[in-house]
């Protein structure tokens, strides 16, 4: 019982840009940050109950090793939600190109792509049948 949580810990290219996007993009709020020399590097950013690190590459020291493969490659971060398509209307009310819900699995599915090339995906439960697109859905109300 010791072990509370797991949170997804990215490490990312240009964290002013990742901030932007979580932040000002998907709604995040930053709650905690590390800003050695007074310049960001690490900061936790939290949606409701659900959170999330980033932390740039560094040229140097310890944090230094960006791979030279794409970052987010085979990587993406789900997020389940009580309204996957409300959060859905939000983001995209932001400007941020998400693909379009479709029911997947008994649930709402949308995923956006982040930056650096990480997958971030939303789902909620539904009872609407499998393989229905929010189109769809829309057009026979």
């Amino acid at each position: 019982m010791n072990v509370q949580q797991a949170v997804p810990f990215l490490r990312v290219a240009d964290i002013d840009l990742s901030v932007r996007f979580y932040v000002d993009g998907l709604g995040f709020e930053m709650t905690k940050k590390w800003t050695p020399e007074g310049r960001l590097q690490w900061c936790w950013l939290q949606r409701g109950d659900a959170a999330m690190m980033l932390q740039e590459f560094a040229k140097d020291g310890r944090h230094a090793g960006r791979p030279a493969s794409a970052l987010g490659l085979g990587v993406s971060i789900c997020f389940i939600c009580e309204d996957a398509l409300a959060i859905y209307r939000d983001v995209t009310g932001r400007s941020i190109e998400a693909s379009e819900p479709f029911v997947s699995n008994g649930m709402w599915y949308f995923a956006v792509k982040d930056p650096d090339g990480y997958v971030v995906e939303f789902e909620s439960d539904t009872d609407v049948a499998e393989d229905t697109r929010l189109s769809e859905a829309s057009a026979s109300r």
